[in-house]
């Protein structure tokens, strides 16, 4: 098991101070047997006679014995008394060690749980609003902190007008292309057109089109990075009700034989209804393009988990796909073995869906199935 920085410092000074009292107890131990050297002592060590007091006939070799004892137990006295200090006030260090190196590691804590609830966030590019704004002296730490504050500010920065790029390029090139389908309905519209003009405009339409559901795509998916701030009582069942029930299979389907099997049940939350709308919608819609010619489905089911989450699934038969290339399907205009100018979508689905997923604070996975296509799971919380 790896010690944590608390843990290590800790021991390192534990260690230390354990290290210095055992130099320490040695020293006074060497110093004290020096101090009293054994076999020094003549007649001047016996005791004067005493009147009245017997001559035991003890000589200079009984008064050299206890002397000798005499040493001998205080430096053994000296030495387990001092080992016994020395542990007591070495335990006293340590805990003194672990408070001290928990007071000096406080402001590392205050950046880890910052950055740790920055990464968490459901939508990242959103926490970044948040600073660390560490107080204290003007030391490392706090030079770290402050150099942490501007790099998010800056990260900020450049991620808001990203969005507002996009946002405005969108609304910009609406307004053109607006135009473009104007011109392009009132010259198809004379009985009078030759069919190769005829043909030349149904296919500036079909562009135009598909330029068009590209912006709308790109607006969207700007709207759906934002995080939801107004939020009201959606049944994920009623929306697939509807969209399994539009128009939207004969459209997009890659042929008729796409059986579209739908089976909701309660699954209530609280969100925007339009991007949810939106999510369910971009999940059948790929459902129903990335699928076999012949024999294809597509199941939908909601269901309420009794862990406190609302689980909407979709699943397709379709072409197999590898492991390895799932998690890239959610990246923009990422298509698996489509030519992006042939293609019919704008490849804007599933990063729609993963950011309008993000925004409602849920969890999206994807799975890829042996038989072929693909199985998209969307948690959400559930509605109080």
């Amino acid at each position: 098991m790896r010690l944590t920085v608390r843990a290590r410092l800790t021991a390192v000074y534990g260690g230390l101070f354990v290290s210095a009292g055992l130099v320490l107890l040695g020293a006074i131990y060497v110093l004290v047997e020096r101090d009293t050297p054994a076999g020094k002592v003549g007649t001047s060590v016996m005791p004067p006679a005493t009147a009245g007091v017997p001559d035991t006939g003890a000589g200079p070799a009984h008064y050299e014995q206890v002397i000798e004892g005499t040493r001998a137990g205080t430096l053994h006295t000296l030495l387990t008394q001092g080992v016994i200090a020395l542990l007591v006030v070495s335990a006293a260090a340590i805990a003194l060690g672990w408070l001290i190196a928990g007071r000096m590691l406080q402001p590392v804590h205050q950046i880890t749980a910052t950055a740790r609830r920055i990464a968490e966030s459901p939508l990242a590019d959103r926490g970044l609003s948040e600073r660390i704004a560490l107080d204290g002296p003007d030391d490392e730490l706090k030079q770290l902190a402050d150099t942490f504050d501007v790099m998010l500010s800056r990260l900020d920065q450049s991620l808001d007008a990203q969005r507002r790029f996009i946002a405005n390029a969108s609304h910009e090139l609406r307004t053109p292309l607006t135009l473009n389908r104007t011109l392009l309905e009132v010259a198809l519209e004379p009985d009078t057109t030759s069919p190769a003009m005829h043909q030349l405009g149904t296919t500036l339409l079909a562009i135009n089109d598909r330029h068009g559901r590209l912006i709308d795509g790109l607006l969207l998916l700007a709207r759906s990075e934002r995080e939801v701030t107004e939020r009201s009582y959606v049944d994920l069942a009623d929306i697939v009700d509807h969209v399994a029930v539009s128009d939207i299979v004969d459209r997009v389907a890659v042929s008729g034989t796409v059986e579209v099997v739908a089976e909701p049940e309660e699954a209530a939350v609280l969100g925007d209804p339009v991007l949810l709308e939106r999510l369910v919608q971009n999940l059948l819609e790929n459902g129903l393009r990335h699928n076999v010619p012949d024999g294809g489905w597509v199941r939908v089911t909601t269901r309420t988990r009794p862990d406190g989450w609302v689980e909407l699934q979709v699943g397709n038969s379709g072409p197999i796909v590898p492991r390895y290339e799932v998690a890239g399907l959610f990246e923009p205009f990422r298509r698996y073995h489509r030519d992006r100018l042939a293609a019919p979508g704008a490849g804007l689905g599933l990063s729609i869906v993963q950011a309008v997923v993000g925004a409602h604070h849920g969890r999206l996975r994807a799975d890829a199935r042996d038989e072929g296509g693909l199985t998209v799971t969307v948690l959400l919380p559930r509605a109080p």
